[in-house]
């Protein structure tokens, strides 16, 4: 686990935020992540963590109610390097990624550390399936308390209050989400105060840790061209994502840092 640079919070507490295009960003890292989570989640609390990308910023920008999704997240991470760099020149010269396959891991085995059961929302049948037998082979004392894998379709109300009963009813103290962007953070939000638990959206890492997709390589991701390799993996279902946001959030975070242009900041209610 990587160590806590100087000049972050203490451990336990959230960093204060920036908004990038009005969208609120913690400047965090994985241990205090690691920190933070498995404590919320060993007092049962019902809270969001979403893990955002340039995606989750311009989906912000175009719709204020996704806006208000992100901004009353109790923690945002910064997925993706164009996030850190955007966080460094507004200020927070610590920051750093706090990339989702990659903490996932790391709060599994605080997890299996602490006896905290944990639960896997999303991916295909076949993919959740896989993901718990190499979680299992992995993490050998982790408790895995409840797996499901919904349908493409909208859930019914009934089929909801199924889940919500399922979910609770396993004890799961930190339950993974699956989904896609911004799938995954509206039914966290959606079901925050309904999960008991520390509800975490980790998007592509079931595919990635189940084996199932390639992740890109690390050079490419420091120096943040993952969204190059993931648009040649699986061109139909992205190009649209990074070939219209990307040059967007450049412009518009540009005329941000020049003072330019001034955006609603949707800023979290205390919930």
């Amino acid at each position: 686990m990587r160590r806590l640079a100087p000049g972050w919070p203490a451990m336990g507490t959230i960093p204060s935020g920036a908004f990038i295009l009005g969208m609120q960003v913690h400047p965090t890292s994985y241990a205090q992540a690691a920190g933070l989570l498995p404590g919320w989640a060993a007092r049962h609390s019902s809270k969001y963590v979403c893990i955002a990308t340039v995606n989750n910023v311009m989906e912000s920008y175009d719709s204020p109610d996704f806006r208000r999704v992100m901004n009353n997240a109790d923690l945002v991470t910064p997925d993706g390097m164009p996030l850190v760099w955007a966080l460094r020149l507004l200020g927070y010269r610590n920051a750093t990624r706090v990339y989702g396959p990659d903490l996932t891991p790391i709060l599994l085995e605080k997890a299996a550390a602490e006896g905290l059961p944990v639960g896997f929302y999303g991916g295909a049948p076949e993919v959740l399936h896989r993901l718990v037998e190499v979680v299992a082979q992995r993490f050998p004392r982790l408790q895995v308390a409840y797996a499901f894998s919904p349908p493409f379709r909208p859930l019914t109300p009934e089929e909801d209050e199924q889940v919500v009963g399922d979910i609770n009813r396993s004890d799961a103290r930190i339950l993974f989400i699956g989904l896609n962007t911004p799938k995954q953070d509206y039914w966290m939000a959606a079901h925050k105060g309904r999960v008991q638990a520390v509800m975490v959206g980790v998007g592509a890492a079931f595919d990635f840790m189940a084996g199932t997709k390639r992740q890109a390589p690390r050079w490419m991701m420091r120096i943040g061209m993952e969204w190059f390799f993931r648009l040649v993996t699986e061109p139909r279902r992205l190009w649209k994502r990074y070939l219209k946001q990307n040059p967007r959030f450049v412009v518009l975070f540009a005329l941000q840092l020049l003072g330019l242009k001034r955006f609603p900041s949707g800023k979290a209610s205390q919930v």
